[in-house]
């Protein structure tokens, strides 16, 4: 089997090969195209990963107040909704149904559709954990944050929440990896993504072994960072004796 690396190094067009393998005056090597491919995974893995932040954990905090049953169910259905209907099928309503149904998110760009889909796809899985690191702490912590006149508010921003984030970070570190897994089904949507990049790539030079071994270099290399990143928070969180350390640490 003779591999060709070279290819990285053609032109997308005339298929010439490029001094440096990087285009230049307008020109596109399959390198310049894979690194762009790369830079809109990463862009869209990022920006859903913080909209299923902020969303996970307020739907999540929401299901953990006792006195408000409706609210509890407004975040159970939330959960249940966006985390049993497979991610894909999710990316065709935000890309077909949504615009049918309002005009106006018709000229909502596929990229902006698919951080939406993603994000709220991952923020029920975030809402889950959040909600089970909450009621993993003691009732006294609550109590606590009572006793000292903290309004509900504020026993959550000071006192529950901290450390439910301390017990979550581990599984936090899984759905942020699998963020960047899941962008992969941008390519749906026309995104230029790795996924899209390695099917169009292997189409045009027929080398499928060296395409696909790069994209998935590129996919390793981001969740690994992304896990020495995490891995790093929770170890400068950690509070001693709270919570044992886990095994992806990488201590």
């Amino acid at each position: 089997m003779n591999w060709d690396w070279q290819m990285f190094c053609e032109d997308t067009l005339d298929r010439e090969v490029r001094e440096g393998c990087f285009g230049k005056d307008g020109d596109i090597t399959y390198l310049d195209w894979m690194l762009s491919a790369w830079g809109w995974t990463i862009s869209v893995s990022l920006l859903a990963l913080v909209l299923a932040l902020v969303v996970g954990v307020v739907i999540g905090t929401l299901r953990t107040l006792e006195n408000r049953p409706w609210t509890v169910r407004f975040g159970n259905a939330w959960v249940e909704f966006f985390r049993n209907i497979p991610l894909l099928v999710q990316i065709f309503i935000w890309y077909h149904v949504v615009p049918a149904i309002f005009p106006a998110m018709k000229s909502v760009s596929g990229f902006v559709l698919v951080v939406l889909a993603l994000g709220f796809f991952t923020s029920a899985r975030i809402a889950e954990q959040v909600r089970s690191g909450i009621q993993a702490l003691p009732r006294g912590q609550r109590y606590a944050g009572m006793a000292m006149g903290f309004t509900t508010w504020q026993t959550y921003r000071y006192v529950l929440l901290p450390n439910a984030f301390r017990i979550i970070i581990p599984p936090l570190t899984s759905e942020t990896m699998n963020i960047f897994k899941n962008s992969s089904v941008a390519f749906a949507v026309s995104v230029t993504e790795l996924t899209m990049f390695a099917m169009q790539a292997q189409e045009e030079t027929g080398r499928g072994i060296e395409v696909y071994l790069a994209v998935t270099g590129l996919y390793i290399v981001s969740a690994f960072t992304i896990n020495r990143i995490m891995a790093f928070i929770e170890k400068r969180t950690r509070v001693p004796g709270l919570v044992a350390p886990s095994a992806a640490g990488g201590h």
